[in-house]
């Protein structure tokens, strides 16, 4: 049965043992970085980290600011774009586990060229990943695939104090976004679930999606369909023109 996760972000207290359980796991080396007056750290994802807390700082009409708190990580999309791009440069370099979900970036996508491996960072409408300049690899989350496949829960769901990271079967997990969902709109009418068709990250946000992160659900981001085909056919036209 395909995994998902369930990211309720009305109970996360931006304590980031989510990124750091990420982080330990995958024994990924520090970043150097400067403070730049944010708790956002680092920045942005990189190949150092394939999971971040985004904060996000807005004023309402009335004057009252709020804090939003967004677990930026791979969505594991059903149809993932990213996998229909690299498969048109080198099939394997991006996988999909039908039995869990993951969608899995192998060792291949180090025989991307940088301009192709460009080409297949763009496809995602998340803008997830990341790719190593050192070693050409591509990077983001890999749903702790070790994990699960011996039945545990991934590192950043095994460490979250609050119940904001929750992993389990996909119609389980609609199941109780659903039902937060309804709880959660009695307090925050604009809450929503961002893109639960379409992917096994589920987030509940209880604002709009702007307030949070340019790229929290697809709709959002500058990767609309124009440009998503545009991004399917460079492939191709560079094949024609080859063969011309």
């Amino acid at each position: 049965m395909p995994k998902a996760f369930f990211i309720d972000t009305s109970l996360c207290t931006a304590c980031r043992g989510c990124q750091l359980a990420c982080k330990e796991w995958h024994e990924l080396p520090a970043n150097h970085t400067l403070q730049r007056g944010s708790h956002q750290n680092p920045p942005d994802l990189n190949p150092n980290n394939y999971k971040i807390v985004r904060f996000s700082e807005h004023k309402d009409d009335k004057g009252v600011v709020s804090w939003n708190f967004f677990q930026d990580q791979c969505r594991h999309c059903v149809v993932p774009p990213c996998k229909e791009v690299a498969d048109m440069y080198v099939e394997g370099a991006i996988l999909k586990d039908d039995a869990t979900g993951a969608v899995l970036y192998t060792e291949k996508t180090a025989q991307l060229s940088a301009e192709d491996a460009e080409v297949v960072r763009e496809a995602c409408p998340y803008n997830i990943p990341r790719r190593n300049e050192e070693t050409g690899v591509l990077t983001k989350c890999t749903m702790c695939f070790g994990r699960i496949s011996e039945g545990m829960l991934p590192a950043c769901v095994k460490v979250c104090p609050t119940g904001t990271m929750n992993f389990g079967e996909r119609e389980a997990m609609l199941d109780l976004a659903n039902k937060r969902l309804a709880e959660v709109k009695k307090t925050y009418p604009n809450a929503m679930l961002a893109d639960p068709d379409f992917t096994s990250a589920i987030y509940l946000l209880t604002d709009v999606p702007e307030n949070y992160y340019t790229y929290a659900v697809a709709s959002a981001s500058p990767m609309d369909r124009k440009r998503f085909l545009a991004g399917l056919a460079k492939p191709l036209r560079r094949v024609f023109a080859n063969l011309g």
